[in-house]
């Protein structure tokens, strides 16, 4: 037994200090009501706004008898996710790195790669807590249906989730500082914005923008979730195009990640 015992110690005690971690990150999260704001609340928000217009809540022909804030839940939801992978995660992450926690960290028992599994898992559970709170009120609020397909759109939110995570770790790996990681993650904020529907839901784009916003990986995850919101299993072609992005995305950011 006491040979068990000390065999069965150090396996648990990454674990231990990886749960540690996640705790301690989780209350440094919390104090920060900007970001909570942003991820959490902006995208209902702006969803609410968008629902007070009376055209946005009339039913219309061109759109297959949809209403446009029937549109618009899933690009709140896309928004979120957004909010906390490329604009909350990286400043996060390069600034413990330029301030040479993350190289400190390396000569503890506890790893620096905990407090980068730590904001992951901090950063996907706040989007997806906003995902939830967008689909409650433009159900209670708007009378928006929920998915008629529920599991390809959870299968769409994962994907999604693992793609814009993916991507901000990617904008972390490439930024030295803080300063260079705000404006990359701006960049791609305003453009992942853009493809994901914000300004114009992707289904009433133009053809020719359409189709080339379609292969982005938030174009390709708008389609994922209106088709699964609509009650249709989602194209294999749009989830394929957000699981390479994810891919690469992720093999990029691992190989060129840097602790310090």
């Amino acid at each position: 037994m006491a040979t068990a015992n000390t065999v069965s110690a150090p396996r648990t005690a990454p674990s231990h200090a990886s749960l540690a971690v996640v705790r301690s990150e989780a209350r440094l999260f919390l104090r920060e009501p900007g970001s909570l704001f942003w991820i959490l609340a902006f995208p209902t928000v702006l969803m609410t706004i968008l629902g007070l217009i009376p055209s946005f809540r009339e039913h219309d022909d061109a759109l297959g008898g949809r209403r446009v804030i029937d549109l618009y839940v899933p690009v709140a939801v896309l928004l979120a996710m957004i909010m906390a992978g490329l604009q909350a995660m990286p400043p996060v992450l390069t600034g413990y790195r330029e301030r040479g926690i993350l190289r400190r960290m390396s000569t503890t028992p506890v790893r620096p790669s905990a407090v980068l599994g730590a904001q992951i898992v901090l950063h996907g559970a706040a989007a997806l807590g906003s995902a939830l709170l967008v689909m409650a009120v433009g159900r209670i609020a708007f009378g928006v249906r929920l998915p008629g397909q529920p599991f390809g759109y959870l299968l769409g939110l994962l994907l999604a989730v693992a793609c814009v995570l993916a991507l901000g770790a990617l904008v972390c790996a490439v930024s030295r500082t803080t300063k260079i990681a705000a404006a990359i993650g701006s960049v791609v904020f305003f453009v992942t914005m853009f493809t994901a529907g914000v300004w114009v839901p992707v289904q009433t784009m133009p053809g020719t923008l359409r189709h080339i916003v379609q292969v982005t990986p938030f174009g390709a995850a708008s389609q994922v979730l209106d088709r699964a919101a609509a009650g249709a299993w989602p194209s294999w072609a749009y989830l394929g195009v957000v699981a390479l992005w994810t891919v690469l995305a992720a093999t990029a950011a691992i190989r060129t990640f840097r602790w310090e």
